[in-house]
């Protein structure tokens, strides 16, 4: 299986705060709760492309 590095961006400010290493072959785009160092909070951050 080939790893993809995919980017994780903040729904609220935008920020792309992560980076991941993701299956390829996968077709929703990933959506996570983590910590926004910009907004101080914890947002969602979903699969940027």
């Amino acid at each position: 299986m080939s790893q993809r590095k995919i980017a994780l961006a903040c729904s609220v400010c935008g920020s792309r705060n992560y980076t991941i290493a993701a299956s390829a072959t996968r077709t929703q785009r990933l959506e996570v709760n983590k910590f926004c160092k910009h907004c101080g909070k914890y947002t969602l951050h979903r699969e940027t492309r």
